[in-house]
């Protein structure tokens, strides 16, 4: 695991100061603390930051071929490369290394971008071909690894892990992105068809781009896409045997390393299958960590304590205390832009204790999207069968006018909430899916901005991209089309973000095997009762994994990683809350209405609501605004 960054330029072969890629490469040195390397040629530049997971003293980057006619430098993990190493020698590759590294070099040269098809694995990564003086920048299937790049005025590209390597470069020029700030209060994060910065773009999950010398860089190519068309046929004994299958070759794969490997432990489905199936195939005791809370009803410790018991793991837990909100700022420059799903403190407080015994850590993430394993997605299978009985007409003027009429209920759970289902209802599937998302509505949404935000905005709206993401999803049903939506949304801009920058953070490698890109196509074939069934979602992963898991860890309700900012909010970050609209980098942009900030954050402190959710999404924005300058 690794940061890369780079400079290639688009209009001629001009001279890259190396000084420039290493001010890149040091702004992500957290990436990789373990070496370090800068590769210059007339027109580019590329830099590594490097965290020794295999090939420990022979893979260091820049790495050339040995027919020193290609450059690459790679953040990610080849769990087949040892396979495609030795197809490749058949092929009359010769290799200098042991490592994954060099095999991609490799088969760029044997098969071109058809490589990317053959890889099994997390990447990103820039390698330049000097036979032909063109760049491939590449992403991995679901996007698990980040790559952000910018254009300068000079016409250079510059590339790198994250967003602080491009902030590093003398020469770029930013301003806020006001479309990016309608999108963050929509859903917690800035998803990754935009960035916070206009000019900044991320290259998406599964696509490749090829940048030349003396032309404009090309559009994207998308190389993988996850299709729900069609439908595996079997009972649940022979599609659980497949399930099973899949699931052993993807965490087995994934235990490969030269350094300490062990795993997160929450004590729900998915990490407690991970951890049976590593111990399974161990011939020594897993390593877990865990994290706790002191606030009972959010602590999920004796559960990942049975399941260490269980298969006698090597087992390390910590309490997240209330005064873990002096992370709040620490957070805001790990992730540069604003990221408000609060569940990165705790992620970020497990990565850093596991940190402490290995250096490489197996996460359960991916199951919930793949699966159906979210409460969300149940809802929307029953509501769209609900609006399969009622002709759109008729869904629209009864349930909105009863949506609107109906008293707000956030503090009570989903099902009770009946003004969201009826609103939801009163649209489409997929307008009603998005509404579930977000952590704003729409509604308040306009009662936060400014006349001059608005303008700002124009017609945009941050459910658009989502809407018409689901409408056009190579699916079947809504419940398809809702998992679609998670996998090339949700996924790559919270949960994946998530993961990498808090592991990161600590140097950490986190392996997700739940993503391997074989188990999620045969999730996505799944029939819809092999995934959701009554009130359970993720159906067939709970039935298979009954041989190893207890039914109480199966089939009890989803937690998740809660953290009390409510609390906090009322207590030691009170005075931030109250100040949100009157100082700071948020009150000097004039996007939102003071007087109704002030008023929820009252209402809040005070205890007359819970405006948490929103108030902490301000504070975020208001922080990484504050980096930003």
């Amino acid at each position: 695991m690794c940061g890369i960054a780079g400079i290639f330029h688009t209009e001629g072969q001009k001279p890259v100061d190396p000084e420039r890629v290493r001010l890149m490469c040091d702004a992500i040195a957290h990436r990789g603390p373990d070496g370090e390397g800068v590769w210059i040629a007339p027109g580019v530049g590329l830099g590594h930051r490097r965290l020794s997971i295999i090939d420990l003293a022979g893979s260091p980057q820049p790495m050339a071929s040995v027919e020193e006619d290609a450059v690459i430098v790679f953040n990610g993990e080849i769990y087949n490369f040892m396979d495609l190493r030795a197809e490749l020698q058949v092929l009359g590759a010769k290799f200098r290394t042991d490592g994954d590294t060099e095999v991609i070099l490799q088969a760029w040269r044997h098969w071109g971008t058809g490589c990317l098809n053959r890889l099994n694995g997390m990447f990103a990564f820039a390698l330049y071909d000097l036979r032909t003086r063109t760049m491939l920048l590449a992403r991995d299937r679901l996007g698990v690894k980040p790559l952000f790049k910018a254009r300068l005025a000079d016409g250079s590209i510059i590339f790198g892990s994250e967003l602080k390597a491009l902030l590093a470069h003398p020469a770029f020029r930013y301003e806020i992105d006001p479309l990016a700030i309608e999108d963050y209060l929509a859903w917690g994060y800035v998803p990754d068809h935009r960035s916070i910065l206009k000019g900044v773009e991320k290259l998406a999950a599964g696509h490749y781009q090829i940048l030349r010398h003396d032309a404009p860089p090309s559009a994207p190519v998308q190389w993988w896409d996850v299709s729900f068309a069609d439908r595996a046929k079997g009972n649940a004994e022979d599609l659980g045997a497949h399930l099973l299958h899949h699931m052993r070759e993807a965490v087995t794969s994934r235990m490969l390393a030269d350094v300490p490997l062990g795993a997160f432990l929450s004590g729900g489905v998915d990490s407690s299958s991970v951890v049976a199936l590593m111990a399974e195939a161990s011939t020594s005791p897993v390593k877990t960590c865990s994290i706790g809370f002191d606030v009972a009803a959010l602590d999920e410790t004796a559960y990942a304590g049975r399941i260490a018991e269980q298969f006698h793991t090597q087992h390390w837990k910590r309490t997240v205390s209330p005064d873990d909100f002096s992370l709040v700022d620490r957070l805001a420059g790990m992730f540069d832009e604003p990221f408000a799903d609060a569940s990165a403190l705790p992620t970020f407080r497990v990565c850093e204790l596991a940190r402490e015994h290995v250096t490489v850590a197996l996460s359960g993430d991916g199951a919930d999207e793949a699966f159906a394993g979210y409460r969300r997605q149940t809802f929307q299978h029953r509501e769209e069968q609900v609006r399969a009985l009622l002709p759109s007409g008729l869904r629209g003027p009864v349930f909105g006018t009863l949506g609107k009429l109906w008293p707000k209920a956030d503090w009570a759970p989903r099902p009770l909430r009946a003004k969201s289902t009826l609103l939801s209802l009163a649209t489409s599937g997929e307008e009603g899916y998005a509404r579930s998302l977000s952590v704003t509505s729409p509604e308040l949404r306009e009662t936060l901005y400014s006349a001059d935000f608005r303008r700002l905005r124009g017609d945009y709206r941050a459910e658009q991209p989502f809407v018409e993401l689901m409408r056009n999803a190579p699916a079947r049903s809504g419940l398809d089309r809702a998992q679609y939506a998670d996998l090339k949304f949700y996924l790559p801009g919270d949960i994946l973000t998530k993961v990498d920058r808090t592991s990161m953070a600590v140097s950490l490698e986190a392996r997700e095997p739940l993503l391997d890109h074989r188990l999620i196509e045969f999730g996505a074939k799944l029939p819809e009762n092999m995934r959701v069934r009554g009130n359970t979602g993720k159906w067939l992963v709970k039935d298979t994994m009954r041989r190893y898991l207890p039914e109480d860890v199966l089939f009890r309700q989803k937690m998740g990683f809660v953290t009390p900012i409510a609390q906090w909010l009322r207590g030691p970050l009170a005075d931030e809350a109250r100040g949100l609209a009157s100082n700071g980098a948020l009150a000097r942009t004039g996007w939102f209405d003071a007087t109704r900030i002030e008023a929820l954050a009252e209402d809040h402190v005070a205890g007359r609501a819970d405006h948490s959710r929103l108030i902490w999404q301000l504070l975020m924005l208001r922080k990484s605004l504050e980096r930003l300058g």
